[in-house]
C-alpha cells in the first residue's frame, strides 16, 4: 500500500502532464500535423551553440574524475563565482560564492528552501493564478498554502487581498514574474507595494517573512519590458532560478538559489539549505551541467521566435473573439474561456484537436492556458480550430 499522502497526490496528478501524454496519443491517431498541442511549456528553441561547444570542450579536455565526481553540496565554487559576478554586473548587487547554491533546477531549489524554512502548519502565500506544483511543494513539508484570489483585469498581484491574508503563521510568499500562466511581468511599483506590505507585517507580528522569487522566465521579456530583480526591494528575498527556459535545458535540471547576506538568520539558512540539498536526495546539482553553466552564464539568448509566436497568436485569437491580457514575458497566453467551466471548455477544445490547460490547474477557473513555445506553422494551422471552437459559443 502506498501512503495516504501519496494516494491523494496520485489522484490529483498533474493535469498538464496528463494532457501532454494525451496529445501524443492523439498525434498517433490523427497525425501530429493535425493536433495542436499547447499544453506543455517545453522550449521550442534549440540550446545556444555555446552550450554544445562547452559540453564538447569539457568532456574532451577535462579530467573525467573532476567532471563526474562529487563536490561541495553547494556546487562548484568557480561556477557559483561566475554566477555571482554576472548577477552583480546585471543588477548592481554584491553577491559572492557564499550566496549561491547550485540546485537541481528551480523546482529542486524551491523544495530545498521550503524544507529549510517551513515548520508544520506554517503558511506560504501565493497569488492566483500560480504554478500548480507550488501546492505540492508546500505540502511536502506540511505547510499550508494560502491563495490570494486573482485580479482578472490585470493579473497583477491582488495586494488588498494579500494584506488581509498575512498572519503570524506566514513564513513565506512565492512570486513568479514573468508569470506562468499569464505572461504578466510585475512592475517595479507593484513590487515596491508588495514589499511595503510585507515589511509592515514583519513589524506587526515580530516574525521573519521570506519572499521567494521563482524566476525561470527572467530572460523571456518582450518589448523592452524590464523585469525587476527583487532582492533590491525586500531584504528577506530568496531567488530561485533555472536554465530550463533561458538556455532550453529543461531535461538537464540545472539552476541555483540566491540567498543574500541581508536575510534574517542568513548563516543558519545557508547551512540548512546545504543540508536540505543533500537529505532531499539531490546531494548536488548535476556536475557536468554546472561546468557548462560556468562557461555559458552570460550567453545571450534569442527570443525572437517566441516573440513572433506571441504577437501572431495574440492578434489572431483577439480577432476570433477571445479575451486575454497581452503577455509581456514567458511563453504563455491565459485566455478567458467562453464558459465558466474551464474543464468543459478544454474538453470541447479537444474536439477541434486543441490541447489547452484548464485555468483551474493554476487556481483560476474560467480561463485556459496556451503555451506558445511551439512551431510557428502549427500556430498558423491551428487558427481555424480556434475559430471553430469560438463558433460553438457564438453562432
Amino acid at each position: 500500500m502506498i501512503s495516504k499522502k501519496m494516494e491523494a497526490l496520485v489522484e490529483n496528478s498533474s493535469v498538464i502532464r496528463a494532457m501532454f501524454e494525451e496529445g501524443k496519443k492523439m498525434a498517433d491517431l490523427y497525425g501530429a500535423e493535425n493536433v495542436f498541442d499547447y499544453s506543455l511549456g517545453n522550449p521550442s528553441i534549440e540550446p545556444p551553440d555555446e552550450v554544445k561547444k562547452a559540453i564538447i570542450d569539457i568532456v574532451t579536455e577535462e579530467n573525467p574524475m573532476d567532471i563526474h565526481g562529487y563536490m561541495n553540496n553547494s556546487g562548484y565554487e568557480e561556477v557559483r563565482r561566475e554566477i555571482a559576478v554576472s548577477l552583480n554586473k546585471r543588477f548592481d548587487t554584491a553577491f559572492g560564492v557564499e550566496h549561491i547554491l547550485m540546485t537541481v533546477g528551480a523546482a529542486g531549489g524551491l523544495n530545498v528552501i521550503l524544507k529549510t524554512l517551513l515548520n508544520p502548519g506554517d503558511e506560504v502565500i501565493v497569488f492566483a493564478p500560480f504554478f500548480g506544483e507550488y501546492r505540492n511543494y508546500v505540502n511536502n513539508y506540511d505547510g499550508n498554502l494560502i491563495v490570494v484570489p486573482p485580479d482578472t483585469k490585470s493579473f497583477l498581484p491582488n495586494l488588498r487581498e494579500f494584506a488581509n491574508r498575512i498572519s503570524e503563521r506566514t513564513k513565506a510568499v512565492i512570486v513568479n514574474t514573468p508569470n506562468n500562466p499569464t505572461g504578466v511581468v510585475y512592475s517595479e511599483n507593484t513590487i515596491k507595494a508588495l514589499a511595503e506590505i510585507m515589511y509592515k507585517a514583519q513589524d506587526k507580528f515580530g516574525t521573519s517573512i521570506y519572499l521567494i522569487s521563482d524566476e525561470p522566465y527572467r530572460e523571456l521579456a518582450y518589448d523592452g519590458v524590464e523585469v525587476p530583480f527583487l532582492t533590491k526591494y525586500y531584504e528577506n528575498t530568496i531567488v530561485g532560478y533555472s536554465y530550463s527556459k533561458s538556455l532550453s535545458l529543461p531535461g538537464e535540471r540545472i539552476g541555483y538559489l540566491v540567498m543574500p547576506g541581508e536575510l534574517d538568520d542568513w548563516e543558519e539558512i545557508v547551512h540548512a539549505a546545504n543540508v536540505a540539498n543533500r537529505i532531499l536526495g539531490f546531494v548536488n546539482a548535476p556536475s557536468l551541467l554546472q561546468k557548462v553553466i560556468g562557461k555559458c552564464v552570460d550567453v545571450p539568448i534569442n527570443i525572437s521566435q517566441y516573440d513572433r509566436n506571441r504577437k501572431f497568436l495574440y492578434d489572431a485569437l483577439s480577432r476570433c473573439g477571445y479575451e486575454m491580457v497581452k503577455p509581456e514575458g514567458a511563453f504563455y497566453l491565459f485566455i478567458k474561456a467562453f464558459e465558466k467551466d474551464d474543464v468543459a471548455f478544454s474538453e470541447k477544445a479537444k474536439k477541434h484537436r486543441l490541447l489547452l490547460v484548464p485555468g483551474s490547474a493554476f487556481g483560476c477557473p474560467g480561463y485556459v492556458r496556451l503555451a506558445y513555445c511551439v512551431d510557428y506553422d502549427m500556430i498558423k494551422r491551428s487558427i481555424p480550430s480556434f475559430q471553430a471552437l469560438a463558433k460553438e459559443y457564438y453562432r
